[in-house]
């Protein structure tokens, strides 16, 4: 975030009038951004700042978005949207596995690309009762650095999707958690590309948390109800 608290946005698009568009609203609605036409110019900026959100289009001439999107996803820890012109679901479900947390299709109204910042942003926000850590069962979860720590001190990184998920079974230990809620708290619309979103996070969790992917222990599939996290957990 920047000196003055205002969330800062980056944006990167290879067409001039959307990149101003987009700056044009956000700055007005209480954002601070930086816009870049190429992926190489956006990436060495990443050096020197640390956005909040990342708006990435998947059609760059320079390097593959899908890509780049599954890197900050990873390395970054900021909230990473997808603004495409790609309509297929294919693409849609494709973006989401990667780790972006959203997916808006070309072409929107600024006030859409406003709205869904700013419900990422709540939904990433700890809640009243969580700190920006979180043990369980041998494990630690560092929230503010977004990785997993085992017993031994070693770290996995795990992406800002994973961790938004994290946080809903992490704050709300041994009670079922069914896709309705998933989709109300993650600010996702209901449909195939969102749940297959969620499998794919889910699983990716089981497979950091060393879990047997035929009996999980700590997040437990509740066949046409949802998940259950089974985990003893304390919050720092």
């Amino acid at each position: 975030m920047t000196a003055n608290d205002r969330p800062l946005v980056t944006i990167l698009d290879d067409e001039p009038e959307i990149r101003t568009m987009l700056a044009e609203a956000l700055e007005e609605s209480g954002f601070d951004t930086l816009s870049f036409g190429r992926a190489r110019a956006f990436e060495a900026a990443l050096a020197r700042h640390r956005p909040d959100v990342c708006l990435v289009d998947l059609s760059l001439p320079d390097t593959d978005g899908l890509t780049l999107v599954h890197r900050l996803a990873l390395e970054q820890g900021a909230i990473v949207i997808i603004i495409s012109g790609r309509a297929e679901v294919q693409d849609r479900v494709t973006g989401l596995e990667l780790g972006a947390d959203d997916y808006i299709i070309k072409p929107f109204e600024p006030a859409e690309v406003v709205a869904r910042i700013r419900a990422r942003l709540r939904g990433a926000r700890p809640t009243p009762q969580s700190g920006s850590t979180a043990r369980f069962n041998g494990w630690t979860a560092h929230f503010d650095r977004y990785v997993l720590e085992n017993a031994e001190g070693e770290e996995t990184p795990f992406s800002h999707a994973e961790g938004e998920v994290l946080r809903l079974f992490l704050d709300s230990p041994k009670r079922l958690i069914s896709r309705a809620q998933m989709q109300e708290s993650l600010g996702g619309a209901a449909s195939e590309s969102f749940d297959r979103a969620m499998d794919v996070r889910i699983s990716r969790l089981r497979t950091k948390l060393s879990e047997d992917p035929k009996n999980p222990q700590l997040i437990k599939t509740i066949y046409g109800a949802g998940y259950i996290f089974l985990g003893d957990v304390t919050w720092n």
